[in-house]
């Protein structure tokens, strides 16, 4: 069986290209899985999973416990609000409690950039990222590039544009390295404060105008603005915001072209899109939830082996 060239999945920057086509190809896999009347496999009956969740989270983490449940692996669920993180425990002592009690795998999301590497350094597991701080959310980033290649059939050569709260992104970060790992060309767009200084580093394309993103783009990939990570003011109003940056019905049908709309979810309507649009043919956002059960269990499976091999 063809390997990962990684042990843990805790950012896209760490994975080659070939890594990514292979998670792809297992989802693939997955995905037909998940489309039978009976949508179990009993690919991972003797491997037990914790998933540490020290931010809010609805989506992601119903999404991987979903794929571990798939897979028959056993599961334990923390988060962070019913643990003794909050009695002053440190991560460290509170994965190695777990780990003590035979957990071969863990997923975690945390609120500080760094905490996967930091813990897949010091613990005896495999260890998923499902989102730190601001870095990276690697899973994401390749359910978003799964979800252009069902689509449009392939990623390379393809113009995406990442609209919104670049800033204070993970989901950004990682589409970046994805996308253009796999061949596409990358552009952002949003108000002058939410895109960082460093960004031209990254090779991707900087606009300030909606439209004119939107009339290069074949993808627009829209972002939540995420009012709970901004401590100062960045732009006047989410009203004003929406008028400059939010994409309506009326902007897809003056387009030339038609481009296909993503979001990572949870959707503000009428912030970054109005129903019509979030509703609309074009947008591919339920498919992108249904892949990322697909795209999940592909990285637990091939991580899992690893564990079985040692």
């Amino acid at each position: 069986m063809d390997s990962l060239s990684v042990e843990h999945l805790v950012g896209i920057e760490d994975l080659t290209k070939n890594d990514i086509e292979l998670i792809f190809k297992t989802a693939d896999a997955f995905k037909e899985v998940i489309n039978r009347p009976i949508k179990k496999v009993p690919s991972l009956r003797d491997i037990t999973i914790a998933n540490l969740f020290f931010e809010n989270s609805t989506r992601t983490r119903l999404s991987f416990e979903l794929a571990e449940k798939r897979m028959s692996a056993d599961i334990v669920n923390l988060s962070a609000a019913s643990s003794s993180v909050k009695k002053g425990e440190t991560l460290i002592d509170t994965v190695n409690n777990i780990l003590s009690m035979k957990v071969d795998m863990v997923v975690m999301r945390h609120p500080n950039p760094g905490a996967a590497k930091f813990l897949s350094e010091r613990v005896n597991a495999k260890v998923i990222n499902a989102g730190d701080g601001t870095h990276e959310h690697p899973t994401q980033a390749l359910l978003d590039a799964y979800s252009i290649r069902e689509r449009l059939g392939s990623v390379e050569g393809k113009k995406v544009v990442i609209v919104g709260d670049i800033i204070h992104s993970r989901v950004a970060l990682s589409n970046i390295y994805c996308l253009q790992k796999l061949g596409a060309e990358v552009m952002i767009c949003g108000p002058t404060t939410l895109i960082p200084k460093y960004i031209h580093e990254l090779g991707v394309k900087v606009q300030y105008n909606l439209q004119k993103a939107l009339e290069w783009c074949d993808v627009a990939n829209m972002l939540r603005i995420q009012l709970e990570r901004q401590e100062i003011k960045y732009f006047p109003s989410l009203r004003e915001y929406s008028m400059q940056y939010g994409l309506t019905k009326e902007i897809m049908d003056n387009l030339q072209k038609e481009i296909i709309v993503m979001h990572p979810g949870p959707i503000n309507r009428g912030v970054e899109m109005t129903s019509d649009v979030a509703d609309s043919k074009q947008a591919i956002i339920l498919n992108q939830v249904e892949n990322g059960v697909a795209v999940r269990m592909a990285v637990i499976y091939l991580l899992a082996s690893k564990i079985k091999r040692q």
